[in-house]
């Protein structure tokens, strides 16, 4: 399975640390198989310098421990640390916190979730990007056993009201303390952050909290994946002056949106490959769809195998579209088989 891998020296010993991104392994993820035993998994949400992740696996032992970050330099600091102290039970994953839990984690098969000082993106224009909101608990609702533990932290006045409220209105989640957050949390190793905030004078609020017996509508299903789409057509035209005929443009259906960019002409076999952005929450994919010609002068569209693109809905839809593109364009063009499993126009003629 690929993975990127770091490789960090101690005391002359070499310990391979890894992060996987959600692109990279099977939805839902196979954790048993990745961590190499089965166990309560804990996921720690935006783990920074990794100090708070390091301590949760070393007091857990009995548990599977996940960071998730989106930030290299983050995941680059963690994986020192997890090295160092020789953590077995820590996988770490470049990723958003949303695609996670939406596309690796089954059902109920979360033992707890931590989410340490998440960006409070202050302005006003950027509320719409916090992490923690109606729908967000919603996922996590379905993710969650009843009794799971949920903490969260924060540092941020104005976030932490909107932590309370949306809490407060869930129906699946309830204070293990009486009141909505706390100003102190005994036992807690504070985070690097967190110390910097305290110095700063600033006070952190402390949300715990559990998942309750109220059942969940499951309203996020673990993202589909189809077989690889490949379109075989004949056109009237050349791929040159298909190129030249491009232009970017947007698709909207539903909850997923396709960007089509650019595209570019290969110098040595003339194929082309289209820049394309799909974003089909909670997945956002940035791939490239291949146009190449062969023998009879036939033309193959298909998903090229540009760092790890995955045969979604979304990129079924994309294809489909272009695929009509050309045919609106060209009017003579011809489907001769297909594979794509979107609309009817798409058949061959």
């Amino acid at each position: 399975m690929p993975c990127r891998s770091s490789r960090w020296a101690y005391n002359g010993a070499v310990t391979p640390v890894d992060w996987y991104t959600v692109e990279q392994l099977p939805w839902p993820a196979d954790w048993p198989s990745l961590f190499g035993h089965a166990a309560p998994l804990i996921v720690e949400v935006g783990f920074g310098s990794g100090l708070f992740l390091a301590h949760l696996a070393q007091s857990h032992p009995e548990a599977n421990v996940i960071g998730v970050e989106i930030s290299i330099p983050a995941l680059r600091n963690a994986a020192r640390k997890v090295a160092r102290r020789g953590l077995g039970n820590v996988l770490l994953l470049h990723a958003q916190a949303a695609a996670v839990f939406h596309a690796l984690c089954r059902p109920a098969s979360v033992a707890a979730v931590v989410i340490n000082f998440p960006d409070p993106w202050p302005k006003k224009d950027h509320k719409a990007r916090r992490l923690i909101d109606d729908t967000f608990l919603g996922l996590l609702a379905t993710r969650l056993p009843p009794g799971a533990m949920l903490d969260i932290a924060t540092d941020h006045a104005d976030y932490a009201d909107q932590i309370a409220a949306c809490l407060g209105r869930s129906p699946h989640f309830e204070s293990r303390s009486g009141a909505a957050f706390v100003f102190d949390d005994p036992g807690r190793v504070p985070t690097k952050y967190e110390r910097v905030a305290v110095a700063e004078g600033r006070r952190p609020r402390y949300f715990p909290w559990r998942r309750n017996d109220a059942p969940a509508d499951d309203r996020f299903p673990i993202p589909q994946e189809l077989p690889m789409p490949h379109v075989v057509l004949r056109a009237p035209v050349d791929l040159a002056e298909i190129g030249r005929r491009f232009q970017p443009g947007v698709i909207e259906l539903d909850a997923t949106r396709v960007r089509y960019v650019e595209a570019y002409q290969s110098l040595g076999d003339g194929k082309l490959l289209i820049e394309t952005y799909i974003n089909e929450d909670p997945i956002l994919q940035r791939i490239g769809l291949e146009m190449r010609p062969r023998a009879g002068g036939e033309v193959v569209i298909a998903l090229a195998e540009v760092g790890f693109p995955r045969p979604t809905p979304g990129v079924h839809l994309a294809i489909y579209h272009l695929v009509q593109w050309l045919r609106d364009t060209f009017p003579a063009t011809v489907v001769v088989s297909t594979t794509l499993q979107v609309g009817h126009a798409d058949r061959p003629q």
